[in-house]
């Protein structure tokens, strides 16, 4: 079967790729060499139809009353993705988002490569993260066009956020995630996935009144 494009697979199929990765990982520490549909949709909550319909975008990976191997099938997503081989990234904005960000892909993230930081303020213009360099935002081009870096995390005030996008994209960046708590204008070849931390923590403590309201009727 042949491959979708990457702009033509569904946001929400990419998205669960992660997911299953994760899982794959779990199981093959437990020493879990063959895997069902059904027992990945235990592990995710996903459907096994769901699961099913996710990888065939992608190819044939399992057999029918048997499974997947657990080790192959983790392979090919990781290929699939692009984590077969380290991806280099820059992280923007080295406030305590941005450090925290920083800290953790050096230290626990096997799948990229954190190359360098920027920010504006001097004090920030230090290395402390594994001899990790923090640049002024001048020095970007150069280290973005020298290192020949696709993806970056940006971390800067909203205030501040299309100007550095337009500088990142100028430079060569294709996909951004963006933690700036405001909407980004790219070009359409651009992929922007947005995080505001403040929407997700205001929406889950919608659900924590649930149990309340419930008892108040």
């Amino acid at each position: 079967m042949k491959e979708l494009s990457r702009r033509k697979t569904p946001k929400t199929v990419v998205k669960r790729l992660p997911v299953y990765l994760r899982i794959l990982d779990n199981l093959l520490r437990r020493d879990v060499d063959i895997i069902s549909s059904r027992v990945l949709s235990d592990e995710t909550g996903f459907t096994a139809e769901q699961i099913r319909k996710d990888l065939a975008y992608f190819g044939a990976f399992g057999t029918r009353g048997t499974g997947y191997n657990t080790g192959y099938l983790r392979e090919k997503i990781l290929r699939i993705i692009g984590l077969d081989k380290q991806t280099k990234i820059i992280v923007v904005g080295f406030g305590h988002l941005g450090h925290a960000l920083t800290r953790y892909n050096v230290y626990q993230n096997p799948y990229v490569e954190v190359v360098a930081a920027f920010d504006n303020d001097p004090a920030k213009l230090h290395s402390d993260i594994e001899g990790l360099e923090v640049y002024p935002l001048e020095k970007l081009p150069e280290v973005v066009s020298g290192q020949k870096v696709k993806v970056a995390i940006l971390t800067v005030p909203a205030d501040e956020a299309q100007k550095v996008v337009d500088l990142l994209v100028e430079n060569g960046i294709t996909a951004i995630l963006n933690f700036a708590p405001t909407k980004l204008h790219v070009p359409e070849y651009v992929y922007v996935h947005n995080t505001d931390l403040t929407i997700e923590l205001q929406s889950l403590i919608y659900y924590s009144q649930e149990d309340e309201k419930y008892h108040q009727q």
